[in-house]
């Protein structure tokens, strides 16, 4: 089954940004609006305490089980915004490897952002979503 997303690069633009600056959803598709996936495991906890990496891969692991759970995949993300519980761009692009390597070539448009705290306990990396399927 194909994608009902068109990621668009815009060939003027940097190809120094390693993601599409774009993408473009038929009229005709079902939305999915995620909200944020959380570095928890399935009795509540956060995992990885302290560790950016730890926390990125179990919140893709998630936002991938929810996902699955509407029939939907990674690929079929429209778009993305990836917040870092820190303000030093060190961290922000640990995480930003690991979510990159979950996305691999379905670099779907998204926003990275540093903020100052997120809602669980020890909690680093949240990732929130939007995914379109074909109606």
């Amino acid at each position: 089954m194909s994608s009902a997303v068109r990621l668009i690069r815009d060939t003027r633009l940097t190809k120094a940004v390693d993601y599409a600056y774009a993408a473009e959803v038929d009229a005709s598709v079902r939305s999915l609006w995620l909200a944020g996936a959380c570095p928890l495991d399935d009795q509540g906890r956060t995992v990885a305490v302290g560790d950016y990496e730890g926390q990125a891969h179990q919140v893709m692991r998630n936002l991938t089980a929810v996902l699955e759970d509407a029939g939907a995949a990674l690929t079929d993300i429209a778009r993305t915004t990836v917040y870092v519980a820190s303000g030093r761009q060190a961290d922000l692009g640990r995480v930003w490897s690991v979510y990159r390597a979950y996305m691999g070539e379905h670099d779907a448009p998204s926003t990275l952002l540093g903020v100052t705290v997120l809602g669980y306990e020890d909690q680093l990396v949240e990732v929130e979503a939007v995914a379109v399927l074909p109606a």
